[in-house]
């Protein structure tokens, strides 16, 4: 990659948003928890390990030999007990944790008692079907309790699970079960998708019969469908239903596996990312308690994304349980029942914080602001934004059409590998830019750099300092782990983004560095010119590529998908919408080629696949379409990718 000097010269954003007064005033964090970071970060990340309970103090915080590091050394704990057991010994039994909402409108409410002793069961259930501490347990679930309650079950136990997300094929099962030598798998007859039952337990079944390793699977009754059933598989209910529900857990060691996050990977083989348990549970408690400001006795929080993602495992189950905070969760899908699901359920249960991604702000902006509109939201105070940048008019609508003017975004950036949040605001403590992650939280090091590794304005976003939560490895492929995320830059991390700093050293990431275009000389980030283009009036939605191009090395070509209420009047559309662009960032960002399509592909967890849209601005055979939401999607942009025509 050469450097992205052209970049600072780009876009540029003035419009600034003060914390509330209000929200600023009784704030969980203050401007000093940096100044303390910044003056000891060991001795930091040393008081937020005190907000956990430990059967074993540590000796040492941190013992680091590059790329390997292990956190809070000698120190014992229990990832469920911290989650559960804690707080209802200190008399929160009763307090809600999870407001379960199914798709076809059945709800669940389990407070922290309750879920203790599913738990507790579940674990119990575990033992006697032969899983003994540092096994793996494959889970394939829909995003229901069970899911939490298996998950929290294997962390009793000290098993490390390995939670696949179910809208996967059985070869991704495969794969899963197969590098992991899963022992257990936990699955559903099936699950609820766009209104109707979508079966689970035929994906599971052939991918047994090619996994020797499996010797028990468990399968929970959800949808009530018709399966196949082997000599391997129990129905959960049979055998968790008769368990005690007691359990005494033992405490582990900091390092013990506590998970396996499976991430693909550009060779194809799947990457096991390996979080461990003390340093994880540190960084995501504190981060959730910090960066959503939450007040655990009277904030209803929702996080949308399903526990197949680490945004669920960090911010729907661990984070907010070892806090004691009532969560909701959701199976659906944002339109099952209506296109203000979402918000008929920010209604109902009164929810005060809700993280969410990008796509979906930008489906609901497509949808127009009639149906949040329709509900009454007044019951949120913070706002959290995750998965890729948020175009500033996404940003700017998400505060004013769902936040109405009053809530504080948190549009925090971090990975499956980085296992929490590194950059965001903090709520009570900054001044926010639309569109920007601002900063470093706490405890954090970035740097951004050039090829040969010295900071610059522009470039490579890199984390220069270990932190609590980080990947301990790629399970049995420790080459891979040092090739992949330590070779490019010695001693410090580097996963492919890259950021800029601007002028009042405020922080932009720029999506993946081989998603910035080469544009006679000119290296353009995909990710502003799709903002550039969603600040026109009448777009909900953009996805650039680079094409090859014979003059210009690489041309530009956007995919767009437009609000409810817009006029596409043709040609006069896309010449107003390349105008934009010009204006917004300068000529060398106009579009050759805008094709207006009604949806773009993207994964079930709501990212778009960019691969996908190069193979179609290229006119190439398409890659592997399995993980769509909507495989059609890709037929559709491929015709009329055929019939039009460039920039005239």
């Amino acid at each position: 990659m050469g450097l992205m000097t052209d970049l600072s010269a780009l876009s540029h954003e003035s419009r600034r948003f003060e914390p509330p007064a209000e929200l600023a005033a009784s704030a969980n964090v203050t401007a000093e928890a940096y100044e303390q970071s910044n003056k000891d970060r060991l001795a930091f990340w040393e008081t937020q390990a005190d907000r956990l309970l430990w059967d074993r103090r540590w000796d040492e915080v941190l013992d680091w030999q590059p790329p390997f590091a292990s956190w809070f050394v000698g120190g014992r704990l229990n990832a469920s007990v911290n989650c559960l057991d804690r707080h209802v010994d200190n008399g929160l039994g009763d307090r809600v944790a999870y407001h379960f909402v199914g798709e076809p409108g059945d709800t669940r409410t389990i407070t922290y008692a309750e879920l203790l002793k599913e738990v507790s069961k579940a674990a119990n259930a575990l033992t006697e079907l032969g899983v003994e501490a540092g096994d793996r347990v494959c889970i394939y679930l829909p995003l229901i309790p069970e899911a939490a309650i298996a998950m929290l079950a294997c962390a009793r136990i000290g098993a490390a699970h390995s939670v696949v997300f179910g809208g996967f094929s059985a070869q991704a099962l495969i794969d899963r079960i197969q590098d992991a030598n899963a022992k257990v798998v936990i699955t559903a007859d099936g699950g609820y998708r766009r209104g109707a039952p979508s079966a689970l337990k035929p994906a599971v079944d052939e991918a047994v019969a090619q996994c020797p390793s499996v010797t028990s699977v468990l399968v929970v009754k959800r949808t009530n469908q018709e399966v196949a059933w082997s000599d391997k598989d129990i129905w959960w209910e049979d055998v968790v239903d008769r368990q005690p529900d007691t359990h005494q857990a033992e405490a582990f060691d900091a390092e013990q596996p506590l998970f396996l996050l499976y991430t693909s990977g550009t060779t194809g083989k799947p990457k096991g990312i390996l979080h461990t348990t003390g340093g994880y549970l540190t960084q995501v408690a504190y981060t959730h308690w910090a960066v959503f400001d939450l007040k655990a006795e009277t904030d209803v929080y929702w996080c949308t994304a399903d526990v197949g993602w680490v945004t669920g495992h960090s911010y729907s189950v661990y984070g907010p349980l070892a806090n004691g905070a009532t969560s909701v969760l959701y199976e659906g899908t944002p339109d099952a029942g209506g296109k203000d699901r979402w918000w008929q359920i920010v209604e109902q249960y009164g929810v005060t914080i809700l993280y969410t991604a990008p796509t979906a702000i930008r489906t609901f902006m497509k949808w127009g602001d009639d149906l949040p509109g329709s509900r009454d939201l007044t019951s949120l105070r913070v706002l959290g934004s995750v998965g890729e940048p948020i175009n500033p008019e996404a940003w700017i609508w998400y505060r004013d059409v769902i936040g109405g003017g009053r809530c504080p975004i948190v549009d925090t950036w971090w990975q499956t590998e980085t296992g929490a949040m590194m950059i965001s605001p903090l709520p009570g403590v900054t001044s926010c830019k639309p569109g920007s992650a601002m900063g470093p939280l706490p405890g954090i090091s970035v740097d951004v750099c050039n090829d040969a590794g010295k900071s610059t304005s522009a470039g490579f976003l890199t984390l220069n300092e270990p932190w609590p939560a980080m990947l301990r490895g790629i399970w049995n492929d420790e080459a891979r782990f040092r090739e992949t995320y330590w070779s490019r830059f010695e001693g410090r991390y580097f996963a492919g983004d890259g950021a800029k700093w601007d002028e009042d050293h405020v922080l932009w990431l720029l999506g993946r560095v081989d998603d910035v275009m080469n544009v006679s000389g000119h290296r353009i980030s995909t990710t502003e010119v799709e903002s550039a283009l969603v600040s026109h009036p009448s777009v909900a939605e953009a996805a650039v590529v680079g094409a090859n191009d014979a003059t210009t090395g690489q041309a530009i070509v956007a995919f767009v998908t437009l609000k409810s209420a817009a006029v596409d009047d043709g040609e006069a559309l896309l010449k107003a919408l390349r105008e934009h662009v010009a204006k917004e960032i300068g000529p060398i960002a106009k579009p050759r080629t805008i094709l207006i399509t009604p949806e773009l592909p993207k994964t079930r967890s709501g990212k778009i696949m960019r691969r996908l849209l190069r193979d179609v601005a290229e006119g190439r055979e398409m890659g592997d379409v399995t993980t769509l939401a909507d495989p059609t999607v890709v037929n559709a942009i491929n015709e009329k990718m055929g019939t039009s025509s460039g920039e005239d």
